[in-house]
């Protein structure tokens, strides 16, 4: 509670000592999305401008402030991967084996254990589980799974909801 009164008086010390907390995980989240560390650096450093901006717009009744943190860097990212520029320099390096990366490798670098959410996902159907792989941790969008999964766009509309249902009741 601390550090949301003191980012929106716009207390620096609190900022500094919020980027001290939260980077590392942010950054490690924002990295297996991008697959470059100069680009999520420059993602994690947007972020944190929007962050101390917008720190008045942070509702504790919606979450924790790390998850409205991690959305910001998530949106951003997304953002960032579906701009022209980004589009036009991966096509050139795609490497398609990435989307069936091992799952395992995703979980490792944004340390969830830290918030716990390894063991919630783990517990899913494993059709489900791909599926928050593919769209909370790389970045996809739905269009993009369902074409990649060869799979009709509302199975994956469905699927997903129904993943985050159960996500729900487990947490």
């Amino acid at each position: 509670m601390a550090y949301i009164r003191g980012l929106q008086s716009g207390d620096t010390e609190v900022l500094k000592t919020v980027y001290e907390r939260y980077a590392p995980a942010l950054l490690g989240v924002i990295s297996r999305m991008v697959q470059d560390d100069y680009l999520a650096e420059d993602i994690l450093q947007e972020a944190f401008v929007k962050i101390w901006h917008n720190a008045s717009a942070y509702d504790a009744s919606k979450g924790r402030l790390f998850t409205w943190m991690l959305n910001i860097c998530r949106n951003l990212t997304i953002d960032k991967m579906r701009s022209r520029g980004y589009k036009a320099g991966k096509a050139t390096v795609m490497d398609e084996t990435r989307l069936y990366e091992d799952p395992g490798k995703i979980y490792d670098a944004i340390r969830p254990e830290t918030i716990g959410l390894r063991e919630m996902v783990d517990k899913l159907k494993p059709e489900w589980k791909e599926l928050i792989d593919l769209i909370y941790f790389k970045g996809f969008t739905q269009q993009e799974v369902a074409e990649a999964l060869n799979m009709p766009l509302g199975t994956v509309k469905t699927r997903l909801r129904s993943a985050i249902q159960e996500l729900r009741t487990i947490f």
